[in-house]
């Protein structure tokens, strides 16, 4: 089975993927659309030189790459997609061929945490209107993914993980629950600017406080983004 988990930046997307890679039976992938992103659109990210000569630029090989043998002979293979690499023009048929998950967190937090690591940020940064484009997409075809909240999986992480997997038709594996402290084998190279909290962590830390208070454009944007992020609320799994 192939996982596709879709969200935006800072959506404690690393840390799920942590978790689905702690399983025996999983492997998982870190955003292979990132180098085809950044290539199509011409913008500046940190260490964007680095993560084109790293990754794949072709969308299209991309896309069969996410549909080849899972590595390693493995049962399950989650792949961390970010909905805002799926620019225009971009093949998306293939998602039709893998279990779609959309992890979704409340904008006013992804504001405030993209903010501390790239001040210049706009709404296409964030994938809140990509994800809902998606979720439609996939929807109107029969398909409705599931959407869980990163927020459920902070307060408790076990409920929720069970959750998630009993709707993918998989076993929980307790091994989710944890992880050693210093990364990944299958971070991208771009993990030295964005992953430093989460190298630093052993699982999922606690719930998360007070939505944070934002001010001026950084307001602005987070309630841009509000609708999106409550259309996909609606629908998050329950735990």
């Amino acid at each position: 089975m192939r996982i596709a988990m879709w969200s935006g930046p800072r959506n404690l997307s690393t840390a799920m993927m942590y978790a689905f890679g702690q399983r025996a039976d999983c492997a998982v992938s870190d955003e292979p659309f990132y180098a085809a992103y950044l290539s199509a659109t011409g913008i500046d990210h940190p260490m964007r030189e680095a993560v084109l000569f790293a990754g794949e630029t072709d969308p299209r090989r991309v896309a069969q790459a996410c549909l080849s043998d899972v590595p390693d002979g493995r049962a399950l293979w989650y792949q961390k997609h970010m909905a805002h690499h799926m620019v225009p023009d971009f093949p998306l048929d293939w998602m039709s061929h893998v279990k779609n998950v959309f992890l979704i967190r409340h904008p006013a937090r992804v504001v405030a945490s993209y903010a501390r690591k790239r001040e210049d940020v706009e709404l296409s940064d964030l994938g809140f209107a990509e994800q809902v484009a998606l979720y439609e997409r996939l929807s109107s075809s029969g398909m409705a993914p599931t959407v869980i909240d990163s927020a459920a999986v902070r307060a408790a992480p076990e409920a929720a993980l069970r959750a998630l997997c009993e709707r993918l038709g998989i076993r929980f594996d307790p091994a989710m629950l944890s992880w050693r402290a210093g990364g990944h084998a299958a971070d991208g190279v771009w993990a030295a600017h964005w992953y430093g909290a989460v190298h630093r962590s052993t699982g999922f830390e606690g719930p998360e406080g007070p939505i944070p208070v934002l001010e001026g454009a950084y307001e602005a944007l987070a309630m841009a983004a509000q609708p999106h992020y409550d259309r996909l609320a609606k629908v998050a799994l329950t735990v």
